[in-house]
């Protein structure tokens, strides 16, 4: 059993030793004028006032904090949201690239080897003999292709164009003694897939964000 304080008994009326009143406990009004009624109303209404005040300023805060949070967790999401587009129209952009350039190489497979024969003018136009290497199926028309651009670039070299079974459509290796060039159109799209893919992850979440066409519009 727990052992309670005592506590000490007041006293309302202390009386002195000839009966006089010495201390005695107020008493509580039990009539009020009008105006300490309204008095008595307006503090109440002004303390319930600021509480009810003070309630609401701390469910705000409460609730601009929570809506803070999920906005931070919405801005995260809406960046990922943002990488992955820009990640999947990088895809789609390079795949129809991809399938545009394997049509145009197939219509015309020998334009990669004479349009590097012009680039090159300059490093071969002393060479005495240009040794070009491509696949089976178009060495004629590398030929024809290689005669036209050594007249459009002045070669007066010799060009001789060889076939090697090995090697895919519109591919090719020019050699003319003194330096070398070659091409390979799957080599090079996977060089290309791999420099988007690392440009991509470079990026990351971090890149400026996506602007829409209503934002061109109205901007």
């Amino acid at each position: 059993m727990v052992a309670q304080t005592p506590r000490k008994f007041g006293f309302d009326t202390v009386f002195g030793d000839e009966g006089q009143v010495v201390s005695q406990a107020p008493r509580p009004k039990k009539t009020y004028t009008p105006e300490e009624l309204e008095s008595a109303k307006a503090t109440s209404f002004a303390e319930g006032e600021r509480s009810v005040v003070a309630l609401a300023e701390e469910h705000t805060a409460a609730a601009l904090a929570e809506i803070a949070r999920h906005c931070g967790q919405a801005m995260g999401a809406l960046a990922q949201v943002a990488h992955d587009h820009r990640v999947h129209s990088a895809e789609l952009a390079l795949a129809v690239a991809r399938k545009i350039a394997v049509s145009a190489l197939d219509r015309f497979p020998e334009a990669p080897v004479a349009a590097a024969m012009i680039e090159l003018a300059r490093e071969i136009e002393a060479s005495p003999r240009l040794v070009v290497r491509v696949a089976p199926n178009i060495i004629e028309r590398v030929q024809v292709a290689l005669d036209g651009a050594a007249q459009a670039s002045g070669f007066a070299g010799a060009i001789v164009a060889h076939s090697e079974a090995a090697m895919p459509n519109a591919a090719f290796t020019l050699d003319w003694g003194d330096g070398r060039a070659s091409f390979d159109p799957d080599a090079a799209a996977a060089r290309i897939a791999a420099a988007l893919e690392e440009a991509l992850a470079a990026e990351g979440l971090h890149a400026e964000p996506i602007i829409t066409s209503s934002e061109v519009d109205h901007g």
